[in-house]
């Protein structure tokens, strides 16, 4: 009986399974969670590889089935693993295209992404901003070795990997290992002496830099749009440049809402210009007044919606196209009107539709509706009734 079952469960394997088993459980998984298919299943692909290396090879199998990770760890030590991807590389191939190379892209420094909030009047006409930013840039006076030539050794703690494994017990005769940044030389895997530091860095083979960036605002961009600055971002020493990622963050508009190339507006019309037409001028993003004329006899309804073509925000990269300018219009009703205004309209307007009033009709009297005392009256019911009613009582 083997005294773990833990990486014949990542390949979902039995233990008395044999190497072609495992290499099959390997090849299906592996192709699924590679990180060039699925970048977000790195863990996964690591736990699937260290799997099949010790599964596959014999000796290192009969260590696992006999005393775990634990004996594994006493056996091989922090080294005995290879890389994921070299094992992936020597069974596979290069399916995914780069070979090694490809895996080299993944050294690379985290991009610094930073949220531009940018009004709607710029994305409409277009402008430049200047943005200033603070960076890592690899120190200039020890050129990135963090101190003098030769002053850099190897971490005797984690012999050079950055990491650090540790064993923690989670149960009786139940061990799981655990794999930190090493807390000596904090992930480096290089430790420099205090006397030997670069004394502009400290040692941290880099330093901070102000870098000011022309960011330029084409029209018709869109909210969320990334505007890539390819290499200006972060360096270290050995791994390849970030790139600084600015992000538009699309400015709420007091007066129109952009919905893709279209813009939207309301319009309040007073009764006389929806019966009896009008004229507005509308003042556009990039400040050009646009006259709009309803001539009498025609009616704009309450609620009714209408456009102007080639008025709206330009496209992204064809700013001589641009969408529709949509107004959305509402009338605004009177509160009251007195009786001779009535009698004058009646003569105009078309005759009221005939209601015949049944002999048992009852007159009800119409009130202001307050939507407060339907949820008020709602709640009382959810407690248990209105006060000073008589509950049931339990049967």
């Amino acid at each position: 009986m083997v005294k773990e079952t833990g990486y014949y469960d990542v390949l979902g394997l039995k233990p008395d399974c044999t190497t072609e088993d495992v290499k099959k459980a390997y090849r299906k998984l592996a192709l699924r969670y590679h990180p060039d298919k699925n970048p977000t299943e790195g863990e996964k692909f690591k736990e699937i590889s260290k799997a099949y290396e010790v599964l596959s090879n014999p000796e290192k199998r009969r260590i696992y089935d006999q005393g775990g990770e634990q004996g594994l760890q006493e056996g091989l030590g922090p080294e005995g693993f290879s890389s994921p991807f070299d094992i992936f590389d020597l069974f596979f191939g290069n399916p995914f295209g780069g070979g090694r190379a490809g895996h080299s892209r993944e050294r690379r420094v985290k991009d610094i992404i930073h949220q531009l909030s940018v009004p709607l009047e710029e994305l409409y006409n277009g402008a430049v901003r200047k943005l200033a930013l603070q960076r890592n840039v690899i120190c200039d006076k020890c050129q990135g070795r963090g101190g003098k030539k030769g002053s850099v050794e190897k971490c005797p703690k984690c012999r050079g990997t950055g990491t650090f494994i540790e064993i923690q017990q989670i149960g009786p005769g139940m061990l799981q290992q655990i794999q930190t940044m090493c807390p000596e030389c904090h992930g480096t895997g290089e430790r420099i002496s205090s006397k030997d530091r670069c004394p502009k860095c400290n040692g941290k083979k880099t330093v901070r830099e102000r870098k000011v960036i022309e960011v330029h605002i084409d029209k018709g961009m869109v909210d969320g749009q990334k505007i890539s600055f390819r290499g200006e971002g972060d360096q270290e020493p050995g791994i390849q440049t970030g790139d600084i990622i600015i992000i538009v963050d699309e400015r709420e508009h007091e007066k129109f809402k952009r919905i893709r190339s279209d813009l939207i507006m309301k319009m309040e019309l007073e009764l006389v210009e929806s019966l009896c037409g009008f004229q507005r001028v509308i003042r556009t993003l990039d400040e050009r007044d646009l006259l709009i004329t309803v001539v009498p006899g025609d009616v704009t309804k309450h609620g009714e919606v209408k456009c102007i073509l080639n008025e709206g925000m330009p496209l992204y990269r064809n700013p001589y196209e641009k969408g529709r300018l949509i107004i959305k219009f509402f009338v605004n009703f009177p509160n009251t009107l007195r009786a001779e205004v009535c009698s004058k309209l009646e003569d105009h307007l078309p005759p009221r539709p005939r209601t015949t009033v049944p002999p048992n009709a009852e007159e009800c009297t119409l009130e202001e509706y307050d939507p407060t005392v339907s949820r008020r009256h709602y709640d009382d019911d959810e407690e248990g009734g209105r006060p000073g009613t008589i509950q049931c009582a339990a049967q």
